[in-house]
């Protein structure tokens, strides 16, 4: 999902990405040179409801977001996690939609739905076609209004399953996956509302009732307990009569009192520890309360963590990174929710590191900023940066739906958005050192201990034992749910009578789709050039991708790709990593470069004022690296850590481990573009320098813009790299064919007592230029495009297996690769694995008309969200000039989707979607699970370490 949308947790605490704003009488405020008019109207209904709307006519799209003010912070002691849990039961069922619509119709329609629960929240959000909004009003006014008569023992004990899953996969079966509870358990007293997780206690859950459910829906789900934002192309008078229609009737609750501000202090330090099933490295973290969201010491604290860790002289990083090299990198990072807030120092130290030196080493850090401070220009500089982020923060509307809804929500006021960003640019050196006096220095605080499963004498010497509770996957999971789909539809429950016929309504007028115009040229050098004019903001998105990446590197040297573009990022031949880092900061540029298994990309977004500079900035880093010995010893030593962090994740374990046996040994697409110990060890400076010298050249690249910049500012801006970049020719070495597969290959690979058995199933198959590319994706739409896909629907909606299941395409210029993934229970796992090998393998047989049809108006309404942010736009323009793909490309996939019959469906399924050619992995606990999976009839599993490779006999994986 797109940045906005990476945690609700975080969402609702991000700065706004707004730099201007209408109130209700649609007076513009102005805050900035670039000021954003965002006009809003902002009214209630009589039943409690606060509704805002937001026209955007950018896109043929609308988005709904609906928050309902009640997160784990309003539960109760013994009733932990019903916040969360009661988010997943709203979308299973309701009085007058079909069960399973949302999940099934929204994504059919063309829209992209879910929801999320985080301690002072739980929202519901969809963005879809604007034909599908009467559609939206339906849905989701049902699920608000009319869904606690559906909710049924049967739904009840299902949905446990589901969370049981996501709590097993998010925190059981991950490295530092308990960090948060522990935190949360030793930082608040007994009873406190943020005392507990999101997810809450399992025990809790268990033992939760119909009515204890009923009761949770009655206090909190009131209409009057919400905000509703709607948000894009629609009409003004029709939207509010839309609203009327499907929410007026909702009948109101009493009302709930917002909760009040419960920020807590500590008599003294408290130090825990956890030995991790998971984690490769230790991590320390110092978690120091503070205060609660809008309180005027806030937004210094958002700013005092960036200066203590973000940057060359933050001085966490330099007295842990630099001077003690305990570690690869420092974080540090402000949280305020509704009631408190902590304010978090964390280091992930390098293998073997005892976590006492690393305390020391931050006390040191934390003396050195009260005793020296920290320079203005570093201040300026967070600043800078903040504006951009403000910005790409309201890029699409589902962004725009988010933030009105929260700042209604949570700040009393959508129009918050100005005074909010007032507050964080006023923030002064004063603020800052106070803030630290007060919260920080010398303050009593949480310190945790999380080492690897051989390394307690790394933990702190005072911490005590943690407090950590594992869901086992248990006989109360059942090997099967069953049809609860079935059973949910032939429950019979009481209808609420209403005055306006609560029947499906018709979808509205087509929209129609205009793809952007993309315009090209060439430098002088030979760089293509590709671009996309979009004035909605004032910021430029823009990437330079050199064709090859990981697939240039050595096998032997495996990662020299990456590090070469991690390196290219520490300074340049006439600036040190600091002087560039101030030259970026202070024009509020992102710059970063990284390699992908086929290409290295420079991406970039600012300011467009600011674009000339950047470009300046970003062609001095790509002509003229610094090549700092320091500075690559610590990236090294970064990329090191990464891979021994990797064998700890199970996830990631799988997804190697894959790759690892699709392409086979000797193809540098086998190994993680990150590398492998062995050979970042081998790797030298010089290695990068020849890795640069010899694959960078304009005659296998592409420059890609799109934002608020014209094609002959774009053109100037580049003028200067003719006659600076020479281009070389780039040999481009042949690779080992792959494997060909005529029977499926089963390997496991041993983690001892996970809880959760990760799955990855697939194949490589045509190449991302072949002509039948793009009708093999759509084909696979209805079998793991999404909670619509057969994978998700019957894995979890109907077995209640797993938290999700999908298939997706990975698309490269040579053969892709096919992936279907998943992460369910342990104690299923032979259950899981077969019904995915079924449901693939029986998808072409059983593809039918309806499924035809289904596919095509899903992508055809798809593609009104394909071109919304410039993010979507950068991709659509390095897809053509990587692929070759004409510009008229959008239009041509239509037709050949339209031609698409069912007989070239079910050709390209059964020739593709064949198991007989796959390679199944399994990650998860041998010693129950292993020997079971013999019954799928492909013999015993190959064992395979957590690297990949075949195990030694005896060792287990």
């Amino acid at each position: 999902m797109r940045k906005a949308l990476v945690t609700l947790f975080a969402l609702a605490l991000l700065p706004v990405a707004m730099a201007g704003c209408r109130n209700e009488g649609g007076t513009p405020l102005s805050i900035a040179d670039d000021a954003l008019d965002v006009a809003y109207e902002k009214y209630t209904l009589d039943n409690g409801l606060e509704v805002v709307l937001h026209q955007d006519r950018s896109d043929p799209i609308v988005a709904i977001a609906t928050l309902m003010h009640v997160g784990s912070g309003r539960e109760k002691t013994g009733r932990t996690g019903f916040a969360h849990f009661f988010e997943h039961m709203s979308f299973n069922d309701s009085e007058n939609v079909p069960q399973g619509s949302n999940r099934q119709m929204i994504p059919e329609l063309g829209g992209e739905r879910n929801g999320g629960t985080w301690t002072d929240g739980t929202i519901f959000y969809e963005v879809v076609p604007k034909d599908a909004l009467e559609k939206l009003m339906w849905i989701d006014s049902d699920r608000l209004g009319y869904m606690i008569n559906t909710v049924t023992e049967t739904a009840l004990e299902n949905e446990k399953k589901v969370v049981k899953n996501e709590k097993r996969e998010r925190e059981d079966n991950q490295p530092y996956g308990h960090v948060d509870g522990v935190i949360r358990r030793n930082l608040y007293p007994e009873g406190h509302p943020y005392s507990w997780t999101v997810l809450g206690s399992m025990a809790d859950l268990q033992a939760a009732t119909l009515d204890d459910v009923r009761e949770f829906y009655d206090r909190y789900y009131g209409p009057g307990n919400a905000t509703l934002a709607l948000c894009g192309d629609f009409e003004m008078d029709e939207a509010k009569a839309l609203v009327d229609k499907w929410f007026g009737e909702i009948a109101p609750r009493e009302p709930v009192d917002d909760p009040a501000p419960a920020p807590v202090t500590l008599a003294e330090t408290r130090s825990v520890f956890h030995v991790d099933n998971f984690a490769e490295l230790p991590e320390l973290r110092l978690t120091f309360p503070t205060v609660e969201q809008f309180h005027e010491d806030a937004y210094a604290l958002d700013v005092l963590a960036q200066l203590l860790a973000d940057g060359k002289r933050a001085p966490l990083y330099r007295t842990i990174v630099e001077e003690r090299k305990l570690a690869p990198a420092v974080y540090a990072f402000h949280n305020a929710g509704e009631q408190a807030g902590t304010l978090t120092l964390l280091v992930r130290a390098n293998a073997g590191v005892d976590l006492d030196a690393v305390r020391e080493a931050v006390v040191a850090a934390v003396d050195d900023f009260a005793e020296n401070g920290f320079l203005d220009k570093d201040l300026e500089r967070i600043k800078a940066l903040q504006e951009t982020d403000f910005l790409e923060g309201v890029e699409g509307v589902l962004d725009k739906a988010f933030q009105l809804a929260i700042f209604n929500e949570f700040a009393g006021d959508p129009g918050f958005f100005g005074e909010h960003v007032v507050r964080m640019r006023g923030v002064s050196r004063g603020d800052v050192e106070r803030v630290f006096d007060r919260y920080l220095r010398g303050r009593h605080h949480v310190a945790t201990s999380f080492v690897p499963r051989d390394g307690e004498e790394l933990a702190l010497a005072d911490a005590v034992r943690a407090e950590v509770v594992e869901e086992p996957a248990g006989a109360d999971d059942g090997g099967d749910a069953g049809d609860a789909a079935a059973a949910a539809a032939a429950a019979d429950y009481p209808r609420t009578p209403t005055a306006v016929p609560r029947t499906e309504p018709p979808l509205g007028a087509e929209p129609l789709l205009t793809p952007p115009a993309v315009w090209t040229d060439v430098a002088g050098c030979g760089l293509r050039l590709y671009g996309l004019d979009r004035d909605e903001l004032p910021l430029v998105r823009f990437s330079l991708r050199l064709r090859g990446g990981h697939a240039l590197d050595d096998p032997a040297l495996a990662g020299a790709a990456q590090l070469t573009a991690d390196l290219m990022m520490e300074g340049t031949r006439n600036l040190t990593p600091a002087e560039l880092e101030d030259a970026l900061g202070v024009l509020g540029a992102e710059v970063d470069i990284y390699a992908t298994s086929t290409a290295t990309i420079v991406e970039a977004g600012c300011l467009a004022r600011n674009f000339p500079a950047v470009v300046s900035l970003v062609e001095e880093m790509l002509l003229e690296p610094r090549w700092d010995e320091q500075e690559f010893a610590r990236l090294k030593e970064r990329a090191l850590t990464t891979v021994r962090q990797r064998e700890g994740n199970p996830e990631a374990v799988a997804t190697m481990a894959w790759y690892r046996r699709i392409y086979g040994p000797g193809h540098p697409l086998g190994l993680p573009t990150g590398g492998t110990e062995e050979t970042l060890t081998a790797i030298t400076l010089d290695d990068l320098k020849s890795f640069w010298e010899s694959n960078f050249s304009p005659t296998i690249a592409s420059f890609h813009v799109a934002g608020d910049v014209r094609r002959d500012e774009v053109v100037a801006a580049l003028a200067s790299l003719d006659g600076r970049w020479t281009p070389r020719e780039v040999v481009f070495p042949e690779l080992p064919a792959p494997p060909q597969r005529d029977q499926p290959e089963l390997c496991f690979v041993d983690v001892p007592g996970a809880k959760q058995s990760v799955l990855r199933v697939g194949r490589l198959v045509m190449p991302g230029v072949d002509p039948d590319y793009y009708r093999l994706t759509a084909v696979n739409s209805r079998l793991g495009s999404g909670s619509s896909g057969r994978l998700f629907q019957n894995l979890r909606i109907q077995r209640g297996y797993t938290y999700g299941a999908y298939g997706v395409f990975l698309r490269r210029e040579a053969a892709s690769p096919y992936l279907a993934y998943s992460s369910v229970r342990t104690n299923i796992t032979l259950e899981a694995v077969s019904l995915l090998r079924d449901l693939v393998r029986d998808y072409g047989a059983t593809f039918s008309e309806e499924d035809l049809a289904k596919t095509k108006n899903k992508i055809l309404k798809d593609d009104t969200r394909r071109f919304e942010t410039l993010g979507d736009l950068l991709e659509m323009l390095q897809d053509i000039a990587a692929y070759d793909l004409p510009l008229d490309f959008v239009a041509r996939e239509q037709a050949q989707l339209a031609a698409l019959t069912l007989d070239d469906a079910r050709g390209l399924a059964g020739r593709w979607f064949d198991p007989a050619r796959m390679v199944f992995v399994v990650v998860g606990d041998a010693a129950t699970q292993r020997d079971r999976l013999a019954e799928l009839g492909y013999g015993p599993p190959l064992m395979l370490d957590r690297s990949g490779e075949p195990a030694a006999a005896g060792t287990g994986g």
